[in-house]
């Protein structure tokens, strides 16, 4: 099998990454590795032969998908939340990531690491492949024979002892900060509703209007007035069914249907009535409700507003489900490629919004080849440029910062012109999930040799140094940015879950979407920078 294995080592790839994928779906206690399986499966592959190989092309081409569809996904968040707190974020989340580089330099002329162990330590605390992947690079376009194969294997022993506690260490700061702050979820999802609106639990009612005090007024101005986050779908109106517009006035004994998070739900039922106890849905004589996939790339990435859907077709759209999230539909937002828009709509225009908006989920779930292909390429083009800071200090993005990028302007950006930059959601999903596992079992097989002949006291050794660095980090970051900052602990848990497996620890713990905005905010800024902190901490400790 071993030298079936050496010999295919497509084979082996494929193996690794089932295997590992399986160990990594097993929970315990409600835990699991997830995808950082496949590199503890590659690694114990590695090590049984050193024969067994996978091509560094698999490892770059990897690396590559990943980090660009991370920015994608990422994009539109990542310059959204620092446009709206602009320096006191970028601020905090640099000097936290900082912090973090001076822990390690510390444990460097403590425990007497070499530049290349002490690196790897860093990437494995923080949980972030690309900083390892990207002083891999740097080391492969330096250095050559013996030297090169004696770093690269302690950068991946660094990172592998270091990884495991990299990702306790961000669940065990949550566990701890949250007793000793004394956090109250429930209380600060209530709390940020609106600052921080993710409807994953949306639901509709009927309203009977009884209040005098709002008739007559335009629907423009009460939302205006009580900053209502909800949507009017159909009114009943003087014995007639018609759906709303912002010009519409509520008079006394209309129903009006409401779509909206439950707690904001109540209190726009407490301004304009009584909970009527019949539905307008079951009258679908003249509207009726369809959700309709967006595969048309021609509505793709504009907002709802600039599709002007009222003035075209006696429609309105009341939600929109991207992936598992359903969320309410409004004037700003901005349709994705796989969105699933749910439409009231006359039953003479359903046909016809179905043919604007595509319905194809085919089509819905295709990837444009030419705009992906150019999108990597511009960050492969990008990676290659040589950034000096010195005379004898230079660096290059590589394969990781390049695509990174050029991923967030891109996803940004969502399409020039009549070319769409993004990517449906399932596409972006799987091309994440494949990258990932190109990466980790590329590297778990090349340095699986070098991982068992280190297992002493040494790796131990690692092993507490990295507890250091995770844990005062993620600390920091909790204890500072709450205390001192007054920022959510809900946002502050996202922004330390380097790790979609502390991501999902935290949103777990706190039952609402919030982690997600802290989530998005930190990892494109942290990756970009954990990348160039890794290679700053090999370039001044060797």
């Amino acid at each position: 099998m071993i030298d079936i294995f050496s010999k295919h080592p497509i084979l082996l790839l494929f193996v690794v990454a089932s295997i590992g994928y399986l160990i990594g779906s097993i929970k315990i206690k409600g835990s699991s590795l997830g995808v950082a399986a496949v590199l503890f499966t590659g690694l114990a592959f590695g090590a049984i032969d050193e024969r067994l190989h996978i091509p560094e092309t698999l490892l770059l081409l990897g690396l590559s998908i990943f980090v660009y569809t991370i920015g994608l996904s990422s994009g539109p968040a990542f310059f959204k939340s620092y446009k709206k707190n602009g320096l006191r974020d970028f601020s905090f989340a640099m000097t936290a990531l900082i912090f973090s580089g001076l822990i390690a330099c510390g444990l460097w002329f403590l425990f007497g690491f070499s530049a290349a162990t002490i690196t790897g330590i860093y990437a494995g605390s923080t949980t972030n492949t690309a900083s390892l992947a990207g002083v891999i690079d740097y080391v492969n376009s330096v250095f050559t024979g013996q030297e090169a194969k004696d770093m690269m294997d302690q950068l991946v022993i660094g990172y592998s002892f270091s990884y495991p506690m990299g990702v306790l260490g961000g669940m065990i700061a949550i566990i701890l900060m949250e007793r000793f702050l004394k956090i109250s979820y429930s209380a600060e999802a209530k709390k940020l509703r609106k600052e921080y609106p993710i409807d994953d639990d949306l639901s509709s009612v009927t309203v009977k209007i009884t209040n005098t005090e709002i008739s007559g007024i335009p629907l423009r101005e009460l939302f205006k007035k009580y900053n209502w986050n909800i949507v009017i779908g159909r009114i009943y109106q003087n014995n007639e069914l018609s759906l709303a517009n912002w010009d519409k006035t509520l008079e006394i004994g209309d129903l009006a249907m409401l779509v909206g998070n439950k707690t904001e739900l109540n209190e726009v039922i407490e301004v304009l009535g009584v909970k009527y106890k019949s539905t307008l849905d079951f009258d679908r004589t003249l509207f009726d409700v369809r959700r309709i996939f967006i595969s048309n790339t021609h509505v793709v990435g504009r907002t709802i507003a600039s599709l002007n859907i009222p003035e075209k077709y006696n429609a309105i759209i009341t939600r929109i489900r991207r992936g598992d999230v359903d969320m309410l539909a409004k004037g700003n937002t901005v349709l994705e490629l796989g969105d699933r828009v749910r439409f009231v709509a006359h039953r003479n225009d359903l046909k016809q919004l179905s043919r604007y908006f595509g319905d194809s989920y085919e089509a819905s779930s295709k990837m444009n080849l030419f705009s992906f292909g150019l999108g990597i390429g511009l960050g492969l083009i990008l990676g290659t440029i040589s950034i000096n800071l010195g005379e004898n200090f230079s660096f290059k993005l590589g394969y990781a910062g390049g695509p990174l990028i050029v991923g967030l302007l891109l996803g940004a950006l969502r399409r020039t012109g009549k070319l769409v930059w993004t990517l449906p959601y399932s596409v972006n999903i799987a091309l994440q999930q494949l990258g990932l596992i190109l990466l980790l079992a590329a590297i778990g097989v090349k340095s699986g040799q070098a991982f068992v002949n280190s297992f002493s006291m040494f790796g131990l050794t690692i092993f507490a140094a990295s507890a250091v660095i995770s844990l005062s980090t993620a600390l920091v970051i909790l204890f500072v940015g709450y205390r001192f900052l007054k920022l959510p602990f809900s946002l502050l848990m996202g922004m330390v879950a380097n790790q979609p497996a502390i991501y999902d620890f935290a949103a777990n713990r706190a039952k609402n979407g919030i982690p997600m905005f802290g989530y998005t905010m930190m990892f494109p800024i942290a990756l970009i920078s954990k990348i160039l902190i890794a290679q700053v901490l090999f370039l001044l400790l060797s």
